[in-house]
């Protein structure tokens, strides 16, 4: 969503290896539940207008998380305006 469709998600795939063992490292990032999140306005021109709507990160989380609004689609194909 804030790369406004610029870059696209990957699918994660990881390798096992009967040799070694695998280490994960989980990092999260989360501005405050106070600000809005959309896509970056620095994305934004004429030629490539907003693809998502903005929305308060409280109100996207607790979306989110509870599956609101799914009606079938994605969490960020409901967002898409």
């Amino acid at each position: 969503m804030l790369s406004n469709g610029v870059y696209k998600s990957i699918e994660h795939r990881a390798m096992v290896n009967s040799e070694k063992e695998r280490v994960s490292v989980a990092m999260f990032f989360s501005p405050k539940f106070e600000a809005e999140i959309g896509p970056l306005r620095s994305l934004i021109t004429p030629e490539n207008p907003p693809l998502f709507q903005r929305v308060g990160m409280e109100k996207y989380v607790n979306d989110f998380i509870s599956r609101r609004r799914l009606d079938g689609k994605s969490y960020l194909e409901q967002m898409k305006i």
